[in-house]
């Protein structure tokens, strides 16, 4: 008797792992557009009358549908109606048209029109072109947050017993790179075009749509990858009643204390990290008495060590485990991180000691992370995992969409960034708690935190 063996599309290295950087290269660029304007601060509000409410208005406006209008839970009953393929096209058609209307917004060409100088005038004291630019972000950001949760759902398919850990560890370092990239193309691309707003920002939305264009790639490869699955058995070509995500499932998400630990543990972390990467060369340049391109430049050291230790932590959660442990630790991190910047660094304003405090600010972004993501599919049921994963990043979104706004006003009230530095301190403190009550009940019920992931 002769046994045949199926071999799937993401049983193969080659293929899971070029599916990997298809839907990484997407988040790249997104990453790329999120922090284009954050060099530009100082520019920005000289060219365009912006003070820093205004500017952390702004980058509020990323996560204000997100978060008021519920999109995100909207998009994860999408992503578990409608699949990776269909809801990763349309969070990419959502960030390119984003980023086109915020194009527009920060444009010469649009503060000379009638409707700029309506919306000057129209509701709240709020420069025309600023309220341009956060409607496309906050289309963008629609798209942007979609996308992070699809892609997170799409590896855990295709690394599912393999590399998982690993592959998110990749893809995180993967987009942290835009990050990296976007400090120093930025400034360039402005300079090279006699301080122009305009040029990066409309350099990184034709990004935008290349990264449409690989995850439309991706697409016909999932669409094989499934054919394979329904012949190989392991899927129905139609789910069931009981298999169908159903709205009552909610109920199952907001009922774990696992994941209310993990989606606040989740929303005190990011508050203390993308709300200052969004200061954070303002912050550099006024410290250290800095031009604003070489605040920029350093800052960009930041994901440099995230992206390097992010694959690595995660190998070692694949192969080790630890994950509970990892959270921990890179909580403890930050609040050391941000308790210098606001006290030690004003007192001791040199470059190195920068340096060094931003390197290491990378080493908690490549701790928590890299164990966080890979741990929701450990405490959450697979049928509603993309509904868990937007969930969490409804409730992380909050937090991201009121911190810059608290931020700009403190620092409009204060005039220095002692008490920002502060603030973002105390959501350390905080992340450490819940991080470490983490630990303690996946000790008690064992859902298997700190076991490796590869199943021998």
């Amino acid at each position: 008797m002769t046994t045949t063996l199926q071999h799937k599309l993401n049983d193969s290295v080659v293929a899971r792992w070029t599916a990997l950087v298809l839907v990484a290269s997407m988040m790249f660029f997104a990453y790329m557009f999120v922090d284009v304007m954050s060099p530009l601060k100082s520019l920005v509000e000289q060219a365009r009358g912006w003070d820093s409410t205004t500017f952390g208005t702004y980058a509020a406006s990323e996560y204000f549908l997100n978060v008021f209008v519920f999109f995100l839970i909207f998009a994860g009953i999408i992503l578990d109606k409608m699949g990776i393929r269909f809801t990763g096209l349309l969070s990419a058609g959502l960030m390119v048209a984003g980023a086109s209307i915020k194009f527009v917004g920060i444009s010469e060409w649009f503060q000379a029109t009638e409707l700029c100088a309506w919306l000057d005038s129209w509701w709240t004291a709020f420069p025309g072109s600023a309220k341009m630019a956060s409607l496309g972000f906050m289309i963008f950001g629609c798209g942007c947050e979609m996308a992070g949760t699809t892609v997170s759902k799409a590896i855990a398919k295709w690394f599912q017993g393999k590399e998982m850990a690993l592959a998110m560890g990749l893809e995180m370092a993967i987009a942290r790179l835009g990050v990296f990239a976007v400090m120093w193309i930025a400034p360039m691309i402005s300079n090279r075009y006699e301080q122009s707003i305009v040029a990066p920002v409309a350099f990184c939305t034709a990004l935008l749509m290349i990264g449409m264009l690989c995850y439309t790639v991706f697409v016909f490869m999932d669409r094989k990858l499934d054919r394979q699955l329904i012949t190989a058995g392991e899927m129905k070509e139609e789910k069931s009643s009981d298999e169908e995500f159903q709205i009552r499932d909610l109920g199952r998400i907001f009922s774990s204390k696992m994941f209310w630990l993990v989606a606040l543990l989740c929303v005190l972390y990011y508050s203390a990290i993308f709300p200052f990467q969004r200061y954070a060369p303002n912050f550099l340049e006024v410290t250290l008495g800095i031009d604003a391109e070489s605040a920029a430049r350093l800052f960009s050291c930041f994901p440099v060590l995230a992206m390097i230790l992010t694959p690595l932590l995660g190998a070692l959660l694949d192969f080790r485990g630890k994950g509970a442990t990892m959270l921990v630790a890179g909580a403890v991190v930050m609040i050391a991180c941000h308790l210098s910047f606001a006290f030690v660094l004003p007192m001791f304003p040199s470059k190195w000691l920068a340096l060094l405090l931003v390197v290491t600010l990378g080493v908690s972004f490549s701790l928590v992370p890299a164990a966080l993501w890979p741990s929701v599919p450990k405490i959450i049921d697979e049928k509603v995992l993309g509904s868990a994963y937007c969930l969490i990043f409804w409730i992380q979104n909050i937090g991201l969409c009121l911190v810059p706004l608290l931020i700009g006003k403190v620092l409009d009230a204060t005039g220095g960034y002692t008490a920002p530095m502060v603030i973002f301190s105390s959501f350390g403190v905080l992340a450490f708690i819940f991080s470490f009550y983490l630990k303690i009940e996946d000790r008690k019920k064992g859902y298997g935190l700190e076991l490796p992931n590869i199943k021998k």
